[in-house]
């Protein structure tokens, strides 16, 4: 009998048949109806293989997500590339050594920025919020203004773009008037500034601290409710991929130093997203222990099918099947069984991370959104978090297989043709 390959066509069990021998007689395993309990086995393993995928494709997309959509809050915010002053250059650069730095591959824009703390009042709240002051050129750096937003009132009251969680906590709306009490220096004594702001809009950049705290101004108007001297001046550089700012802050490094610090934004939130790789790491081998659970249903499966296919097994054996054949035919039934599970689970967790991301499903309060940074939860499916699953569950399964299938090769077929 030939181990090779088969071609055989079967009128009852429905449509022809060919390939390697060993696969062609564990697919008619897997769909021969012998009991109940082999059935019932089979399914739970399915069942149990799928449960284990699914949770591991969520918890996957959601650290994922949550990890990448972090970063871009971040960098929208913040910007990719920033640059501290520390000599005895300013913000403002020089002609030659702007060019330079626009001509980076990859820079997109670049931002002279200014920052300062206050508190913001309003009628509906009149104690006042604690508020950080963002004052841009219009048009420059990463989180900015247009003109028209930054313009003053024909009154003369200076306009300003407000967090949309700031804005709905002051009750704040385009048009209102507000209080800033701006904490600045002057004579080398701290002081303290008032200045009317007219609200000409708000923003939304999804990442709470923003949202709920943060000011754009001009930066001319920033500078001197700070005095000058408390100002926070730094220079923003808006890339077109994250990814190159390792690169793109070396570059820049060359042509500042020593008159300024170069960072990026690995750099700056290294240890925070340090972390979540490695949560997500234990999270994966934590809902591994599920998939690895469901291996034993799996074994469980080979076991009755080897007893309940004994003569079958014999007959083969004595037709000449070698016993690595024969191993090899339940390791593939076992596979199969892994193999449909895995999809199955793939198929829903994809779904289910479909809906609750496009539903936005779980949702936070501003409360505690500050605290997660995000207003709602992102589950987002990388095809590398599922080849990891996808391989991570086909390895066991099949490492499972192997004690039931050697069992199997192992049997004597003139015993076996004897079993009742």
């Amino acid at each position: 009998m030939s181990s090779a390959s088969v071609h055989s066509t079967n009128s009852a069990s429905g449509p022809l048949l060919a390939g390697p021998l060993p696969w062609v007689i564990a697919w008619r395993f897997l769909r021969g109806r012998r009991s109940r309990l082999l059935d019932g086995t089979a399914r739970a393993a399915l069942l149990s293989t799928a449960l284990g995928v699914t949770a591991m494709i969520i918890a996957m997309a959601l650290m994922t997500g949550y990890r990448e959509d972090l970063q871009g809050k971040l960098v929208r915010g913040n910007a990719a590339v920033i640059a501290y002053p520390v000599g005895g250059e300013s913000g403002e650069l020089r002609p030659g050594k702007k060019q330079a730095l626009l001509a980076i591959p990859g820079v997109e824009k670049l931002g002279r920025v200014a920052y300062g703390q206050g508190s913001l009042s309003s009628g509906d709240h009149p104690d006042g919020l604690e508020v950080i002051l963002r004052g841009v050129n219009a048009g420059g750096g990463q989180l900015t203004a247009t003109a028209e937003q930054l313009q003053a009132t024909a009154e003369g009251i200076p306009s300003a773009v407000l967090g949309k969680d700031l804005a709905d906590k002051l009750g704040a709306k385009p048009g209102d008037v507000l209080r800033l009490v701006a904490l600045g220096f002057g004579d080398g004594r701290p002081r303290f500034r008032y200045q009317s702001l007219k609200v000409s809009s708000t923003f939304s950049t999804g990442f709470a601290e923003f949202d709920r705290s943060w000011v754009v101004l001009d930066r001319a108007l920033v500078e001197r409710l700070m005095g000058g001297e408390a100002a926070m001046d730094l220079l923003e550089f808006t890339v077109a991929d994250p990814e190159e700012a390792p690169r793109i802050a070396e570059a820049a490094t060359r042509i500042l130093e020593p008159d300024f610090v170069v960072t990026d934004w690995r750099q700056l939130n290294r240890e925070l997203f340090t972390a979540l790789q490695l949560q997500q790491v234990a999270l994966f081998l934590v809902l591994g222990l599920i998939v690895l659970v469901s291996t034993f249903n799996v074994a469980s499966t080979l076991v009755v099918l080897v007893r309940e296919r004994m003569r079958d097994i014999g007959l083969l054996g004595a037709l000449g099947l070698r016993p690595a054949k024969l191993r090899l035919v339940f390791l593939v039934y076992g596979g199969f069984l892994g193999a449909f599970g895995t999809l199955l689970g793939v198929l829903a967790g994809w779904g289910i991370c479909w809906f609750l991301t496009t539903f936005e499903i779980i949702r936070f309060d501003p409360e505690v959104a500050a605290i997660y940074f995000i207003s709602s939860v992102p589950f987002r499916v990388e095809p590398r978090d599922v080849l990891a699953i996808v391989g991570f569950a086909l390895l066991v399964t099949l490492i499972a297989c192997f004690a039931p299938a050697w069992r199997a090769a192992r049997v004597d077929p003139s015993s076996a043709l004897r079993y009742e």
